[in-house]
């Protein structure tokens, strides 16, 4: 239960450690798990440090000789420990005392991995929509990898041996033991915060799976997701798989393989901009080939190659139509003079002035009606006669 106190009525230091002990002691022995950061032996005692598998927190462990030696493990390793907390109220320090000691075997620890496989694929960490596609060429690479490895060599000559101006930014951490994960995430975002970094390689070599957990860490794995540059893991062999190759934007199998897939060849960039600049001359021969053609056939046309022959020649059909054109009008005319002669000739031998000159005469009575028989008059009647050219005026005398 609570203590009860107040200002006027506090209580003392070994109270308080004395409670503290009391309710640590009521947690009873219990298993916990975790990776030996530490261990140091003095007599018949050995004293670990056992580190959290994700959180950056440990605790001290004290155990004797017979219990530690019954696995005897190295430093790194992951234990399951039977142990029993204790507080020491006297000089106000926690520890855990075990009471046995397991090593994880590989198959354990296999299935423990896959485990949070299937847990962070559930979430979405290991998506291919979330993983960003890397620049064709990053003006500045960070490299996180251990202390003048073999891995830094191999990312960093072979970079520059593809493309020679290409830049780092390395941070070497433990790639190993209980503080690489931590010291790994550390250097991660240092060079996430770092603007001028365009892709982050996180490299190491190859090694057993115990060498290789730290790159499937939790801890680690969600600060790569949470990264805004693009990750390349490289981590060990073609057939090392850790957790952070799934998380990872890209996957290389050996750090080799990363310099090559970060950066492009530059002999090859020169051949392709060769061959690029090949193919546009040739485009570009071939139309302007096309174009000369076209007008060359357009300068041989008649109408641009003679223009004077052109008008000459259209000249030449103006006057013969012309000609046509007078052509017919006289011959239109004249045949409409003939028709005119022919009509006039046929009105002619049709007037009755024609048959007066032939020597007949016409009579006709005051009023102009024309005489046709005798009988038509009466004696005193005064008629006039028409002849061809002249007329006169006559009486009938007798009926």
């Amino acid at each position: 239960m609570a203590l009860e106190t107040s200002a006027e009525a506090p209580v003392p230091v070994r109270t308080v450690l004395q409670a503290v002990s009391g309710w640590i002691g009521k947690l009873g022995r219990i298993w916990v798990e975790g990776q030996i950061a530490e261990c140091k032996k003095r007599g018949n005692t050995v004293f670990l440090t056992l580190r959290d598998p994700i959180a950056a927190v440990s605790a001290q462990v004290i155990c004797t000789r017979q219990v530690f030696e019954v696995v005897s493990p190295v430093e790194g390793a992951r234990v399951v420990m039977f142990v029993r907390p204790d507080f020491n109220a006297t000089r106000g320090s926690f520890a855990l005392t075990a009471l046995e000691i397991r090593a994880v075997g590989v198959g354990e620890l296999l299935a423990r991995l896959e485990k949070l496989r299937v847990e962070l694929t559930a979430e979405g960490l290991f998506s291919a929509e979330r993983k960003r596609a890397l620049p064709f060429l990053p003006g500045v690479i960070g490299l996180v990898c251990g202390r003048d490895s073999a891995a830094e060599r191999d990312v960093v000559q072979n970079a520059q041996r593809r493309w020679p101006a290409v830049r780092f930014r390395i941070e070497q951490s433990a790639v190993q033991g209980p503080y690489a994960a931590g010291e790994v995430i550390e250097a991660l975002r240092k060079l996430d915060a770092d603007p001028e970094v365009e892709v982050i390689v996180i490299a190491r070599g190859g090694g057993s799976l115990e060498d290789l957990l730290a790159f499937s860490d939790e801890a680690l794995l969600r600060a790569v997701a949470a990264c805004r540059t693009p990750v390349v893991s490289a981590i060990g062999h073609e057939q090392d798989t850790p957790l952070l190759d799934h998380v990872a934007d890209l996957r290389a199998s050996t750090p080799t393989d990363a310099a090559k897939r970060i950066v492009p060849d530059v002999a090859e960039q020169l051949a392709l901009v060769t061959q690029l600049r090949d193919r546009a001359r040739r485009c570009m021969r071939g139309w302007l080939d096309r174009e000369q053609a076209w007008l060359d056939a357009t300068r041989s046309r008649p109408a641009i190659a003679d223009p004077v022959r052109e008008i000459e020649r259209q000249a030449e059909q103006v006057d013969a139509l012309i000609r046509r054109a007078r052509q017919s009008l006289d011959s239109g005319l004249a045949r409409a003079g003939d028709d005119v002669a022919h009509t006039r000739a046929r009105l002619l031998a049709l007037s009755p002035a024609a048959t007066l000159r032939r020597g007949y005469s016409i009579a006709q009575d005051a009023e102009g009606a024309v005489i046709r028989s005798a009988t038509g008059v009466s004696a005193g009647e005064r008629l006039t006669i028409r002849f061809a050219e002249d007329q006169l005026t006559a009486t009938v005398d007798h009926e």
